[in-house]
């Protein structure tokens, strides 16, 4: 795919901020540091990367999607957390507000959102509520000119530094699926509102995340998005663009994993010879490279659908589907070809086989991807 200028200048502006920036903060964000990981805000905020997919009227650069992906893209072959904390701030915590917000919430959110100088999150899963995420029962109850809302939200990204959150909660309770659901955007201040930081992670550990509890939280009219039963439909918008990001971010960690084994094996030395040249390494390079391509085609044409103002939600969820597999398969690979120094801290594909793990499981897992898919097709 040929690349324009501009889409070629973020992907080097991206690159370059990854390695100068986010690479020498990698062994204090992977140990949970939130200043070091404040830091890396500030400067992914001061270089416009936390602005590429808002208009020039709220603060961004308003670039198309598929620039905004790239830069998701060379993030996440450093840094695959800070490459989440991006997407989420950006497609699931921002996104809802610019598609579905008021001018007076865009312009209370969106330039703060769009410099970083506050950071977004998205509150959807709740404990009972995972893959059936319309059946969560946190409430929000009328009050006044406003409401009260109560509940609890978990497995929350970006939650222990996030100042804006966008949850859902249920309006109607008489109505137990998708209609009875509000979205509503809850600043981090607000009364009876606390958060609690997450259990440990497999991966993504530079990813900060925790759980959302709300007491009767006040929430004013104001700070509603949309109408009332209008949250869950919101919401599956905003994934789609959020699985195109995902997809990006699995290509990233595959090649990253491709670029760290082809560097390997033309060093590592058996019976005599580097391993690059035995027919089984040779093999899985291959294996990797193709279903690569293959993936990152599937990204850029689900972000070239969504810019040309096609329907793209098969598109994304079979890019999300088919590359966060392909980033597990190439995580795997490269542990193998690594051997026992694969299996060490000492090389970083013991960390991409960590973080690749949990992409077929959030924002939709593989097998909620495959009954997306399956239903579109069968209905068309």
């Amino acid at each position: 795919m040929f690349l324009t200028e501009q889409q070629q200048s973020i992907q080097a502006l991206a690159a370059d901020i990854a390695t100068s920036v986010i690479a020498p903060e990698n062994p204090a964000i992977e140990s949970g540091d939130l200043t070091a990981l404040r830091r890396v805000w500030d400067q992914l905020g001061e270089s416009g990367l936390t602005g590429l997919a808002y208009p020039e009227a709220y603060g961004g650069s308003d670039v198309d999607s598929l620039s905004y992906i790239l830069a998701l893209k060379e993030i996440a072959k450093v840094s695959a957390s800070v490459a989440t904390a991006l997407s989420v701030h950006t497609s699931v915590g921002g996104l809802p507000i610019l598609y579905n917000g008021t001018e007076a919430q865009k312009e209370q959110y969106l330039p703060d959102l769009a410099a970083a100088k506050k950071v977004a999150a998205f509150g959807l899963t709740e404990a009972d509520a995972g893959s059936d995420a319309a059946s969560g029962t946190t409430r929000a109850v009328k009050n006044g000119n406003g409401y009260k809302l109560s509940g609890a939200k978990i497995f929350i990204t970006n939650a222990l530094l996030a100042d804006v959150f966008v949850v859902t909660a249920r309006t109607n309770p008489e109505d137990k699926g998708p209609k009875g659901l509000t979205a509503f955007i809850v600043d981090r201040d607000t009364e009876g509102f606390t958060i609690t930081k997450g259990d440990e992670k497999m991966g993504l550990c530079a990813s900060d995340w925790g759980e959302l509890h709300f007491d009767d939280s006040p929430v004013p009219e104001s700070q509603r998005l949309a109408e009332e039963g209008q949250g869950f439909k919101i919401f599956m918008r905003s994934l789609d663009v959020g699985r195109i990001s995902i997809g990006a971010i699995s290509v990233g960690i595959a090649e990253a994993c491709l670029d760290e084994s082809v560097k390997y094996v033309h060093q590592r030395e058996q019976f005599g010879e580097p391993i690059a040249k035995r027919q089984a390494i040779q093999f899985k390079l291959a294996d990797m490279g193709t279903r690569i391509e293959a993936a990152r085609h599937l990204v850029y044409n689900a972000a070239l659908r969504k810019d040309s103002g096609q329907p793209f939600g098969l598109e994304a969820s079979m890019a999300k589907l088919y590359a966060s597999e392909v980033s597990n398969f190439c995580a795997k690979e490269a542990v193998q070809i690594f051997g026992g120094y694969g299996y060490t801290k000492d090389f970083p594909v013991e960390r991409f086989f960590r973080d690749a793990r949990v992409l077929t499981l959030y924002e939709g897992t593989s097998e909620v991807q495959r009954m997306i898919i399956a239903r579109q097709l069968l209905t068309t």
